[in-house]
């Protein structure tokens, strides 16, 4: 279990012990003690210097108004990286980042629910990342460090992130790890038809009250058919169900509205 925690500003107190009260209620259990990312600032500055050491790193000086004011094309998390400090930082600017070097090339993996998908870093992101000019450590980096010290083997999240993934696979090689197998969900939709988030108050929110019915609507979103009689029942019973009846060809890759918890 993991606390991704990275950003101090936008952590909500008492946030993390409500979620893993929830989901040890709905029944999920976990070996050994949760992981905050927030503990392990150490770890990414050694594999940071383990990167400098070998050049797969440069400091970039560049702020994201001078990205957007010089960077010729946009992608899908903002200006392409142009490449601008790749020999040496440019500017006067104290404050730097720190950029994973990437080459150009391909970039693929095959999802079970999305199919086989590429990218090409340097033609469509850029140098992206790794460490922010206020020195707090980026998601890309953090999620990999983790995944490999946690020895995970496969990754189950939403759709949200599947852009994240090639860069992802490139640091896994990059740290001469093998990557874990990826699995992307479909996104559950708000009212307005946007991703559901915080911004839509209680909509689809799962409660101490209401998880027991949430995992039985949350099978039938991602297309299983869970019995009708298990509908307000035992969690644990229904994750059992779950786990000797999931069929992932059943899943499917559209966004589709946010289940009502009635």
């Amino acid at each position: 279990m993991r606390v991704e925690d990275l950003d101090p500003p936008r952590v909500v107190p008492g946030s993390a012990d409500s979620i893993l009260s929830l989901l040890e209620r709905i029944g999920f259990e976990w070996d050994g003690p949760v992981i905050y990312q927030s503990q392990r600032f150490d770890r990414y500055a050694e594999i940071i210097d383990w990167l400098i050491e070998r050049q797969f790193v440069f400091e970039c000086s560049c702020s994201r108004r001078e990205l957007i004011a010089s960077a010729p094309h946009s992608g899908d998390d903002g200006p392409i990286y142009p490449g601008t400090c790749r020999s040496g930082p440019v500017g006067n600017r104290a404050e730097k980042s720190l950029r994973l070097r990437v080459v150009d090339e391909e970039v693929g993996w095959c999802d079970p629910v999305f199919g086989c998908l590429q990218q090409n870093l340097q033609q469509e992101l850029g140098d992206f990342v790794l460490r922010r000019a206020d020195g707090l450590y980026a998601y890309q980096l953090a999620v990999v460090v983790d995944d490999i010290d946690s020895a995970v083997t496969q990754v189950v999240r939403g759709a949200d992130l599947l852009s994240s993934t090639p860069r992802q696979i490139y640091l896994y090689r990059c740290l001469q790890q093998r990557p874990p197998d990826y699995v992307h969900l479909p996104l559950a939709l708000g009212a307005d038809g946007e991703k559901l988030s915080k911004r839509h108050g209680q909509s689809g929110v799962v409660d101490e009250l209401n998880c027991d019915r949430a995992l039985w609507y949350a099978f039938s979103f991602l297309g299983q058919n869970p019995p009708s009689e298990m509908r307000g029942g035992s969690t644990r019973e229904l994750l059992q169900w779950g786990l000797q009846n999931f069929d992932l060809d059943a899943v499917g890759a559209s966004a589709r509205p946010a289940p009502e918890l009635v």
